[in-house]
């Protein structure tokens, strides 16, 4: 440029903390020397929390999920009351219902939303020991077992697919399977094993991409492998996506625009958050997507319209709730909440505009909570 012609500028700057203003102004320089702009600024924006539910013991074993009007849909397990309880924010303020309370349920909660904004959620039965499913679908809460064949349920995932069909994967406790349940067929709930290869399904995460194939991250606790399984009813095929170190617990799943599936997951030997995605090539990659102290239990993953990756975990150095995103081009961290003892039982979940929205427990309060952030960098 040369004379006294107007240009714009622009730079993409990363590791800026939320709620924070900054101070900037642009130079030029040439041979006649540097001149400088006038002194600007701006403000991130940060993370909004609240809760959501108080009183007794509320908000283990928390699941978020998003409808098409971007309200927000959270299960969660009321230890108070043995109860397993559903909130929401569809009408401006969180109300709060008990969907079963037939004995000790509600643990191990996943939720899913279909595409009339049915909600749809599966539990553990602790009094019966058997794997449980809700849904408001007939305009009230309806309840059924799907496998009640000794020890079931423990751990469970649910994913919806083109169709409105259910699909959940769980625990097989007594035999220490791996299972997946569906009622995709005519007939009602099938159930069928997964992988029997040792000791396997603990922390299992579902998901399914956009042919309807579904894919399943899970744990192998006799290894202290993470491991992943594809395929639809009577044809799965399972494979070791890490097996450095004791790797895997806390694992959760989503499906990029490709199809390839990422996965979250705690690396306890060395105490990291990893991160795994499957190429084109069919080969896995993984990652530290933080290593700053103990962090990583408790993930939570998904994508967003731009195929960023962005997981909902826990620091358990600080006790704190935490956030991390790739979108930038590399890994970024933030402690969404530091106010006590909180971000167990983390789930993330994505609105029509990719902002992000994270449903958990405040240990210290004994607390359900909520938080969002209306415009993630």
């Amino acid at each position: 440029m040369s004379g006294s012609s107007a240009t714009s500028v622009s730079a993409t700057i990363s590791g800026l903390s939320s709620n924070t203003t900054y101070y900037y102004r642009i130079a030029a320089s040439n041979s006649a020397g540097t001149s400088y702009g006038s002194e600007a600024s701006f403000t991130t924006l940060g993370w909004t929390t609240e809760v959501v539910e108080s009183g007794g013991t509320i908000g283990e074993y928390t699941a978020i999920a998003v409808d098409s009007s971007d309200n927000m849909h959270i299960s969660y397990y009321d230890a108070s009351g043995k109860n397993l309880k559903y909130a929401t924010n569809t009408y401006g303020k969180w109300e709060a219902v008990i969907v079963d309370g037939k004995g000790d349920v509600g643990k191990y909660t996943s939720i899913a939303i279909d595409s009339s904004d049915n909600v749809h959620i599966s539990y553990y039965d602790e009094t019966n020991k058997a794997l449980k499913y809700a849904t408001n679908a007939s305009g009230r809460w309806t309840t059924t077992t799907v496998d009640s064949s000794a020890a079931v349920g423990m751990y469970s995932s649910i994913a919806i697919d083109s169709s409105d069909n259910v699909h959940i994967s769980y625990y097989k406790e007594s035999s220490t399977d791996l299972k997946y349940a569906t009622n995709a067929y005519r007939g009602g709930w099938r159930t069928e094993t997964v992988d029997n290869l040792g000791q396997v399904g603990m922390y299992t995460s579902i998901a399914v991409d956009s042919s309807d194939i579904v894919h399943i991250s899970y744990y192998d606790s006799a290894r202290k492998d993470l491991k992943y399984a594809t395929g639809i009813y009577g044809e799965w095929n399972a494979k070791t996506v890490d097996s450095k170190g004791s790797v895997g617990m806390y694992a959760s799943i989503a499906i990029d625009s490709s199809d390839n599936p990422h996965i979250s997951y705690y690396d306890a030997s060395k105490n990291d958050l990893k991160h795994a995605t499957l190429n084109n090539l069919g080969s896995w990659r993984t990652e530290i997507a933080d290593s700053s102290g103990r962090v990583g239990e408790y993930t939570s993953i998904k994508i967003d319209s731009s195929d960023n990756v962005h997981i909902s975990y826990y620091d358990n150095t600080n006790k704190d709730l935490k956030y991390a995103t790739n979108a930038s081009g590399e890994w970024e961290n933030n402690t969404v909440d530091s106010e006590g003892s909180v971000g167990k039982y983390t789930s993330i979940t994505l609105d029509s505009s990719d902002s992000v929205h994270i449903s958990y427990y405040d240990e210290s309060k004994k607390d359900l909570k909520y938080a969002t952030h209306a415009n993630v960098p």
